[in-house]
Order: C-alpha cells, then sequence, then structure tokens
C-alpha cells in the first residue's frame, strides 16, 4: 500500500465539530495540540455507541454486551500493538496516561530491580512526569540521578555521554520529543549507547506517537508510554508498552479487582499479561475512543502527517522569526516536531496568550511542566504555539499578527 504524502486538511477538519466555533468574535485557531489534540468525530461516535449499546463491564460477564464490550476494549490493545510495532498484545498495558505509566516502572520495575547506588540518567529537558518519579524514586530506595546537558540550540549534548553511562547506570529516560523545544532526539543513538553498559531504556513518547512513525522493534527500547488525548483519543487513557519478560517479573502496580487469579485473606496470586498491572474497572469507552483514533491517524497515514507538520513548522518558523523582540527556543525547524516556544520583549508570557485569546487563538503560557528547562533558559514562562494534522497557514499568519498586537499593545 503506498504512503499518503498529502492530506487534504479542509477536508479533515470537518472531521472535527470542536474547531467550528467562533471565540471573542473570530474564528478559533487551535495552537494548543501539545498539550491536547482535538477529537475528530471518529472517536466521539465510537464512545457514544459504546455507551448507548453495548455499556457493560468487560472480562466479567458472559452476556452478549459484556461480551461486545470486551471485544472492543480487547480490539484497541491489538490496535496499539500493530500501531507502535510489539510482538504481542500482552505487552500492552492500559493506564491512565504516560504520566500514570511512567510511575508504574519506577514503583514496579523501579523498586523490585535498582539499589542504593544505582544511577538513572535522564535529560535537563524532561518533562515533571518524567523527572519527579525518578526523584521520588530516588528518596525511597537512594538511586542516583544523572543528567544529559544541553547545547545551546536545544539539542541533547551528547559529548559526554560515554562518561555519564557507567556499569552503575541501571536506566535511561527520556523524551522522545521535547514538549517545549520541539527537538526529536536522537533516541537511537541513546539506546545503542545504553545497551553497552546494560542499561534499560524508557521512553517518554506523549509527544512523538502522535506525530511521528514510532516502533518499538526498531527503536530498540525497553518501555514506551504514551497518552490517548495527545493523538486525537479521549482523556483518561494511556499506554505503556514493555517488553514482555520485564512484564513478568514486575511486581503488580495497584492491587484489586481483574488483576488477580485468585484471592485468599493472607495471599494472592496475579493474573496473566497484562491484566496484572490493570487492576479495577477500566477506562472502557476511553479506550475503545482511543482505538477509533488510531485508526483515523492510520487512514492519513504519520508519515504524512510527519510531513504536514514539518510544512507548518518551517512556514511558523518563518513568519515569527521576523517579529521584532521574538526570541524562538531550541533548534531549527527541520529538527524539531510541530510546536515553537517563544518569549516576546517586555511581554509576559501568560499576558501574550490572553491578548492572542482577544483574537480566538489558543496557545499555552507557562512552563509546561518543564521547570529545570525554564530555567536553564532564566525565564519564567513561554508561550508555546503547536500544530497537529488540521492546522491551517492561515492561522499561523493570525498568530503572527497578534504578536505584533501583543509587543505593540505592552510597549505603548
Amino acid at each position: 500500500m503506498s504512503v499518503q504524502t498529502t492530506l487534504d486538511v479542509n477536508a479533515i477538519r470537518e472531521q472535527f465539530p470542536l474547531l467550528d466555533q467562533s471565540i471573542n468574535g473570530h474564528r478559533l485557531a487551535y495552537l494548543d495540540s501539545t498539550a491536547t489534540a482535538q477529537k475528530p468525530l471518529a472517536v466521539l461516535d465510537a464512545m457514544d455507541r459504546y455507551y448507548r449499546t453495548i455499556n457493560a463491564n468487560v472480562h466479567r460477564g458472559v452476556y452478549q454486551i459484556s461480551e461486545a464490550a470486551t471485544e472492543a476494549y480487547e480490539g484497541t490493545r491489538r490496535t496499539i500493538g500493530r500501531f507502535i510495532g510489539a510482538k504481542s498484545t500482552k505487552e500492552i498495558i492500559f493506564t491512565r496516561n504516560a504520566t500514570e505509566a511512567i510511575n508504574l516502572v519506577a514503583q514496579s520495575w523501579g523498586r523490585a530491580n535498582l539499589q542504593a547506588g544505582d544511577r538513572i540518567l535522564l535529560t535537563v529537558s524532561e518533562h515533571h512526569s518524567n523527572l519527579v518519579p525518578w526523584q521520588l524514586l530516588a528518596a525511597q530506595i537512594g538511586v542516583e540521578l544523572d543528567f544529559i546537558e544541553l547545547d545551546d540550540q536545544g539539542r541533547l549534548d551528547l559529548s559526554k555521554l560515554d562518561q555519564l553511562l557507567t556499569k552503575r547506570t541501571k536506566l535511561v529516560a527520556l523524551t522522545h520529543m521535547s514538549n517545549v523545544l520541539g527537538t526529536i532526539n536522537p533516541v537511537e543513538t541513546v539506546i545503542a549507547a545504553a545497551k553497552q553498559v546494560g542499561a534499560l531504556v524508557l521512553l517518554d513518547g506523549a509527544q512523538s506517537v502522535p506525530h511521528i512513525p514510532v516502533n518499538v522493534q526498531a527503536l530498540g527500547c525497553d518501555f514506551l508510554a504514551f497518552s490517548g488525548h495527545k493523538m486525537c483519543g479521549p482523556t483518561g487513557i494511556g499506554v505503556l508498552w514493555a517488553r514482555r519478560e520485564l512484564l513478568e517479573a514486575m511486581p503488580p502496580f495497584m492491587g484489586g479487582g481483574d488483576m488477580i487469579k485468585r484471592v485468599g485473606l493472607r495471599e494472592s496470586s496475579w493474573n496473566d499479561l497484562p491484566w496484572k498491572f490493570e487492576a479495577g474497572t477500566p477506562a472502557i469507552a476511553e479506550a475503545i475512543g482511543l482505538g477509533a483514533a488510531i485508526d483515523f491517524l492510520n487512514g492519513l497515514g504519520m508519515e504524512a502527517i510527519h510531513e504536514r507538520e514539518r510544512q507548518l513548522t518551517h512556514y511558523a518558523w518563518d513568519k515569527l522569526s521576523t517579529i521584532d523582540g521574538l526570541t524562538i527556543f531550541g533548534p531549527p525547524a527541520a529538527e524539531r516536531g510541530g510546536l515553537l516556544s517563544f518569549t516576546l520583549a517586555g511581554v509576559h508570557a501568560h499576558d501574550v496568550a490572553a491578548i492572542l485569546d482577544t483574537q480566538g487563538i489558543a496557545v499555552r503560557a507557562g512552563h509546561h511542566c518543564t521547570h529545570p528547562l525554564h530555567d536553564i533558559f532564566g525565564v519564567p514562562a513561554t508561550v508555546r504555539a503547536s500544530f497537529y494534522l488540521y492546522t491551517l497557514e492561515e492561522e499561523i499568519d493570525r498568530l503572527a499578527e497578534a504578536l505584533v498586537l501583543a509587543r505593540d499593545t505592552f510597549q505603548l
């Protein structure tokens, strides 16, 4: 099957009802997809259909609608497995989001396999979700944290990677794509180096999986975490993928129903994979919605989506880099995903976002859950405009015009 190389963006936008509205008298320009993506009709309809026709618990009923719900829920697991190149659906664990997936690894694999003096290598650009769980683990058992620094353009500085990776390094955990800089990190290089010292690798794929083709077998990582709501799916559903042999050896993360085989008063035995890590009634409608979202993305083609975002990023870079007083953080457009984070001289990021909202433009302003990275920049906050498969060039034009308005308003 040939890969689609162009997208009919206007036709795509017709599938996203939220985009068809006005804010403050202007057509909504939604430029915050890095925070959460909008949902197409296919996702909304799939979740509505579940609640209207087969709303029942999964894995427990022998009646028809329960079996139908179970098949739809487990069908998404198969869809995800194909989407990321997993060897088995038993390697696909449903979580609430990427944050929970990373915490699961820290508290299950980490506490079972690490000890005081072991080292975990991170980067200084990590989202708090891939930093705080390891800080908690360090406080709990005494592991030590090391960090890969950045060069002056926001790329990982790998010049000292050999010194950072030692026999004491047991895990490398890093983002595949930065949620602030947009940098697509050279994870293949890091993974290969980590394997040389016997370290495992966890990838935070929250920003990469929705936007670029990701295949865990090709990458060679050991864990991958991502969230449904950033890839046109609903909130409240995420995924942990891990190599089966790792999951088999890991203790459960939470206890309760569905993750057990048998329960006695003083001891229990655990269910098979993947259900060992899925305690309690799961997010059934959300999982079904995520499956519909992946089908939607597959129908467009991940290569085509990535190429469209490259075009938008170059277009936005050219537009915004000409604005006096505006500073873009991170590498050139050719080396990043579909987002730009920037400051506007003399104007706080929150004030910039407020002015943009008066023009119907939705962007994110703040530290974007990356306090340490903003400390390195020496700024309290940045404005972030992010793009996805439904973004139009004319929305970027409006963004540039509104930024000039914001600058001029606060320089009066």
